[in-house]
């Protein structure tokens, strides 16, 4: 056998050897790593509400793949809070950039980052003015949805190419809890209610429209629901959100996706001019279900259904899919063009009254892992999202967004060494 034969040889096996390594560990989630932190202390009592805004949370840095992210609430104990005495409204995790030296804003506040120091970094997805621009959400169903993104793909973040000159990466986390501890009502206080929380105008000091029966105006941080008659106040208590990353160091192997949420309610419209944009989305992210008795609707089995129809502006490869619900809700569908299911996510309802089965609660959503491949979505495609609700009663402040994470490329073959011709002609004259 020649040298040269040898020499060719052994560096092909060293060559399948590394990726076979390589492989195996990724298969085996040997390079996964996993942190659980806590947010900052919020306290709670009977009735009422907290809606911070925590900035520069502790979180994984550098440049990595973001494989799941989950919450739940907590006590000082490290107890998980059951819905039916702290009910989460929901948890919102965002990215953003700040100027190398820039103040950290106030954890109380609302989204205020200042333009000068600050850039909000959105995802993928179609709404705007501040809305849905999160990488992570979800609310009384976060110990029942599985988040996970499936090998080989991530959600690449703390890419150094990325961040601009002069800046650094941060998140933030927006917690929404209502105590519902001795109140009158437990599904209108979480339902915002306006009446129970005795509310006229907005967090903003703003008056509230004369129709405008519940949501996220009525419910926000230091407000009151109303509690019964004659109930002995209970204690304040100090409460956390406890949320656990998994992640990967980013490198060539892994498959980085888009995160798309789509709103049904996004009133868009397209645009005629040439400024590049097609179309102004505005998601009012909330809505309200009015009973199938009072609005005459009995004979369709009192389901409210509620749809809007959207265009995708870049496709892909549909990897993962999860709706976000709350009490009431019966299901949601994201569809393709004629009529193809591209994901159906349903919720799952609490029979009991421990932490994360509790009775009356949507306490998950199911996801979907379609294979790699087998779900695409095209440039421009018109998809259509659906959401349904229960109507025997109304509901107010309800939601129906819809998460779809999306690659641009199908993973590469786990081993794939091309042969030069120099190397072919070798074999050829052996």
């Amino acid at each position: 056998m020649p040298h040269c034969f040898r020499v060719t040889l052994a560096i092909l096996l060293l060559a399948v050897s590394i990726k076979l390594s390589h492989a195996f560990q990724r298969n085996g989630h040997a390079k996964m790593k996993s942190a659980v932190f806590l947010s900052p202390k919020f306290v709670l009592g009977p009735g009422s509400v907290v809606d911070k805004y925590y900035y520069n949370i502790d979180f994984p840095r550098g440049h990595i793949a973001l494989k799941s992210f989950n919450g739940e609430v907590v006590d000082e104990a490290g107890n998980s809070v059951p819905l039916h005495e702290t009910y989460l409204h929901h948890w919102v995790t965002a990215r953003y950039y700040q100027r190398r030296g820039a103040t950290n804003p106030d954890h109380n506040g609302h989204l205020e980052l200042d333009k000068s120091d600050h850039i909000l970094v959105r995802n993928s997805g179609v709404c705007q003015n501040n809305s849905n621009g999160q990488y992570y959400g979800l609310g009384s169903e976060t110990r029942g949805t599985a988040t996970f993104v499936p090998d080989p793909y991530g959600i690449e973040v703390g890419n150094p190419a990325d961040i601009p000159a002069g800046y650094e990466e941060g998140w933030l986390l927006n917690v929404h809890a209502i105590d519902t501890r001795g109140v009158e009502d437990k599904l209108g206080c979480t339902e915002c209610r306006c009446d129970l929380y005795n509310v006229t105008k907005d967090q903003y000091d703003r008056p509230l429209r004369p129709d405008y029966k519940g949501g996220l105006h009525c419910c926000y941080d230091y407000t009151q629901c109303r509690l019964r008659e004659g109930f002995e106040s209970a204690e304040r208590r100090s409460l956390y959100l406890r949320y656990t990353v998994k992640w990967l160091d980013w490198d060539e192997f892994i498959v980085p996706v888009k995160i798309y949420i789509f709103d049904v309610t996004d009133t868009w419209k397209r645009l005629e001019n040439s400024t590049g944009q097609i179309a102004e989305h505005e998601c009012h992210v909330e809505y309200e279900v009015k009973s199938c008795r009072a609005s005459g609707m009995a004979n369709n089995g009192c389901t409210d259904t509620k749809r809007v129809s959207l265009t995708m502006p870049t496709g892909g490869s549909v990897i993962y899919g999860v709706a976000h619900q709350h009490a009431g809700g019966t299901g949601s569908t994201l569809y393709g063009e004629g009529g193809r299911v591209i994901c159906s996510s349903i919720p799952t309802y609490g029979e009991g009254k421990e932490a994360g089965n509790e009775a009356g609660y949507i306490v998950g959503m199911s996801s979907c892992y379609p294979r790699p491949g087998s779900v695409k979505i095209n440039d421009g495609e018109t998809l259509i999202l659906e959401s349904n609700y229960s109507s025997t009663q109304g509901h107010t402040g309800v939601m129906g967004l819809f998460y779809i994470l999306v690659a641009d490329e199908l993973p590469k073959p786990s081993i794939h060494i091309p042969l030069s011709k120099s190397v072919n002609q070798v074999w050829e004259r052996q």
